[in-house]
């Protein structure tokens, strides 16, 4: 069962991939002179737990480092949330310019994720105007971590969390973007007795250019607590939100924010999230990214 789900998983974005291959080259038989690409919707592949539309270069990888730390409001005694801390470890790589894959490995829960992005459409003006870039993404989390009472876990495939998003993002000037991201999520065995095995959420969030090389960045995860009549998570999970700023020095993006959830991939930020902005559940954390290349023919950049 669990080899059948993940050929069904990574043939999903294929299947999709190829059957705009018509498409795309029907729309690329105009003159690209007359077409102009919008560039660096944002900087990098993340908002802040989320992932923008944004793809790794081809030939190009980024290594990521994330961190969150303990609760602020956990007090003098734990140095205000510094003497903890999450952290997830990545490297994403760019298949073709609009193809990447990537994985991860997250010490919260011991999760290992891995992840596919295509990019579907680019916000174009010209002879061919597409006014907003669209790209899809699709991934499989595995909890690693011993089972308990609490982590009831008991076969590799019950352990399997898989989303899917469309990624659906404007940039309305040099300044702001905006993105929003319809979400699917499909927990094989569900944590607590009234999460249900598929949540649907909806992303919202984007930057605003400050400087050159700074930006500032919010993002909110809206999670209905019920779908139809039925209860879509435990209520003592809350909606995530973000607040962060960008820092660009040129092969890093630096990421620093503020958030009320300790998880740093989906399966963790949309279903798990117990702090709450009101009770001081707030907990610092940041993002590094390292881009390398391996095209020696082309420097390949996102732009800023």
């Amino acid at each position: 069962m669990l080899k059948t789900t993940s050929v069904l998983f990574f043939s999903l974005i294929t299947s999709v991939a190829l059957a705009q291959t018509d498409l795309m080259k029907q729309l690329e038989q105009a003159d690209d002179s007359t077409v102009q690409y919008v560039a660096a919707t944002f900087k990098g592949t993340r908002i802040i737990n989320g992932h923008s539309i944004e793809t790794v270069g081809k030939n190009n990888m980024d290594f990521i480092i994330s961190h969150r730390f303990g609760a602020i409001n956990s007090g003098a005694g734990n140095f205000f949330g510094l003497d903890e801390s999450q952290i997830r470890l990545a490297l994403e790589y760019g298949l073709t310019d609009r193809l990447m894959v990537g994985l991860g490995r997250s010490s919260y829960q011991k999760t290992i994720d891995l992840f596919v992005k295509y990019r579907l459409l680019r916000q174009s003006s010209g002879l061919r105007n597409v006014p907003v870039s669209v790209t899809l993404f699709a991934s499989d989390a595995h909890n690693a971590s011993t089972s308990t009472p609490d982590l009831p876990f008991y076969t590799i495939t019950q352990r399997q969390t898989y989303t899917f998003q469309a990624l659906i993002a404007r940039k309305f000037n040099e300044k702001l973007s905006l993105q929003l991201t319809p979400t699917v999520m499909h927990r094989n065995l569900a944590q607590k007795p009234l999460d249900a095995n598929n949540v649907y959420a909806l992303g919202m969030g984007g930057r605003y250019k400050l400087t050159k090389r700074t930006s500032f960045n919010a993002e909110y995860w809206y999670t209905p607590k019920t779908i139809g009549g039925t209860t879509q998570r435990d209520p003592q999970y809350t909606n995530t939100l973000s607040l962060g700023f960008d820092i660009e020095t040129g092969g890093h993006v630096f990421q620093l924010h503020l958030t009320n959830s300790r998880g740093m991939i989906e399966k963790q930020f949309l279903g798990q999230t117990t702090g709450k902005w009101s009770n001081g559940d707030i907990f610092y954390g940041f993002n590094v990214a390292r881009t390398f290349s391996f095209d020696k023919s082309k420097k390949h950049s996102n732009g800023y």
